[in-house]
């Protein structure tokens, strides 16, 4: 369980609109902030995979939020800003509830064009 002293991190999380290209085709748009919240972030350490990551100048992370009704539209095709030192962080999978129900837990990567 993640206490309130853990959340050291101001993340803003971000999607894309979609928009209209002067043409009848629908495309991708700027990225348009959707809410901030406190969260915990956890680098992770070991494993193949996570070395390769790190060779290829990826850093996965698993990125921690309270369960909210905001944080529940999260989904693996926005993104998420540390407010902080603005690192960027593309969000891989769909949150998933804690043990417990209150938090939700992310899989996301920094070091990757978004």
């Amino acid at each position: 369980m993640i206490g309130a002293g853990k959340m050291d991190r101001r993340i803003r999380f971000e999607r894309r609109e979609d928009v209209d290209d002067g043409y009848g085709n629908t495309v991708a748009g700027d990225w348009t902030p959707q809410f901030e919240q406190a969260a915990h972030r956890m680098w992770l350490r070991g494993g193949e995979s996570t070395f390769a990551a790190r060779l290829e100048g990826r850093q996965p992370v698993i990125l921690t939020i309270r369960c909210s009704a905001q944080a529940r539209q999260v989904t693996n095709d926005w993104r998420a800003v540390d407010t902080r030192d603005g690192r960027l962080y593309n969000i891989r999978e769909n949150p998933k509830e804690s043990e417990d129900r209150q938090f939700l837990e992310m899989l996301a990567e920094s070091g990757v064009s978004t």
